[in-house]
């Protein structure tokens, strides 16, 4: 199980705090906010310590990555396995992206962040594979064409990331939306996205 859980930090595991931390701190502040020395300030441990388990500030990154791609992936799988219909369980794994990157802040605009591209992140590469095609699947199976599932794919994972980043940079805010709201208006502009890509009533 890749998911750092919750709860008080034990010395035997400063690496899984240092993910946890900056999971959070990603949270509050998004990856702009992220810095090796912010995490060992709120691990209470010395500026050095996170490199005596991560060589630098990519490679701690590199993990909290992971992490991020692993819990996008069950967020996405368990909104998609509460519907039966291919077309609802793919619009519900758009809408629960939007809610996840919302809550967390974080989802492509990490797991793609500069430095984290090398052969050497097979962690990574194969978890973000995982969420990939968590979306894949399901828009093989309703796209008449593998090239029409990739495009359909592409344009959810963009629409999703869109509707929770108009959330987080206050657009919809400022029209009072809810985060409910916007994640139902992401759930259906996927049904549209579908629609229109397969011929598929939304």
């Amino acid at each position: 199980m890749i998911q750092v859980m919750g709860g008080k930090y034990h010395h035997g595991d400063l690496r899984g705090e240092l993910v946890r931390v900056s999971l959070d701190l990603i949270a509050e502040q998004g990856l702009a906010g992220f810095s090796v020395a912010e995490v060992a300030r709120r691990a209470k441990v010395s500026p050095g310590a996170p490199y005596r388990h991560f060589a630098d500030r990519e490679s701690l990154l590199a993990e909290v990555a992971a992490n991020i791609a692993c819990q996008l992936a069950e967020r996405v799988a368990a909104a998609a396995a509460e519907h039966d219909d291919p077309v609802d369980a793919l619009a519900a794994a758009a809408g629960a992206y939007t809610r996840y990157l919302i809550e967390r802040r974080a989802g492509m605009n990490v797991l793609y962040a500069d430095g984290l591209h090398g052969p050497e992140r097979t962690e990574l590469h194969e978890q973000t594979r995982r969420l990939t095609d968590e979306f894949l699947m399901r828009c093989l199976t309703v796209a008449p064409d593998p090239a029409t599932a990739l495009e359909l794919m592409e344009q959810l994972f963009t629409q999703a990331h869109g509707y929770g980043t108009f959330q987080l940079d206050g657009v919809f805010v400022k029209h009072g939306y809810s985060v409910d709201l916007v994640v139902k208006k992401s759930t259906e502009a996927a049904r549209i996205a579908i629609a229109g890509r397969t011929g598929l009533q939304p």
